[in-house]
């Protein structure tokens, strides 16, 4: 039997706490965001709280992003320093996965995505968070990967490299320790 979908109490407050924290010491990632707004979200929001949580235990650190001020969202982002250390290992997709005949890896980015709720950040997206900070300095991350490279039997990815971000390719059924995934949630 699986964990279930839903934190104690206890569990979001220790989870909130941990946000908090993050929260107000990187206040560069969301200048005018207040942690009140977030608070509300959040509470508003069982269902994520539990999502939040998974990318916590996968090592994602997220953080607040941003925030629309007429919709009231808020986005997190996996702010971990280097690709999260329990999101590596994996080929892009399922395609990828099943086509692979030998030394196949646990999952795919893809698979294990959608098993905890977040999508896979875009290129774009990885850019916006390079902005904010320096990540993957030592790792990388697979990124959305467009449907037309897809086909092809590719798949992207990103990192940070001598102060600028790349984007590169590979075969979508490749994979390698130090590469993972980063992700997005809207709350």
């Amino acid at each position: 039997m699986g964990k279930p979908k839903t934190l104690s109490a206890k569990e979001q407050e220790e989870l909130i706490q941990t946000l908090k924290i993050r929260f107000e010491k990187n206040m560069n990632r969301h200048k005018d965001v207040k942690w009140d707004d977030v608070l509300k979200r959040l509470e508003a929001s069982p269902e994520k709280l539990y999502i939040l949580d998974e990318m916590e235990l996968t090592e994602g650190e997220p953080d607040v992003v941003a925030y629309d001020k007429k919709s009231g969202e808020i986005t997190f982002y996996d702010c971990a320093a280097e690709s999260p250390k329990g999101r590596r290992s994996y080929c892009y997709d399922r395609a990828a996965l099943d086509a692979r005949k030998a030394n196949k890896p646990a999952n795919s980015a893809m698979d294990v995505a959608n098993e905890i709720g977040i999508e896979i950040l875009t290129e774009e997206e990885y850019r916006n968070l390079q902005e904010l900070g320096d990540f993957d300095l030592k790792t990388s991350s697979w990124v959305k990967t467009p449907e037309d490279i897809r086909k092809k039997g590719g798949a992207i990815f990103c990192d940070k490299r001598y102060g600028r971000t790349f984007m590169y390719h590979n075969g979508a059924d490749s994979y390698y320790g130090a590469r993972g995934f980063r992700g997005k949630l809207i709350v």
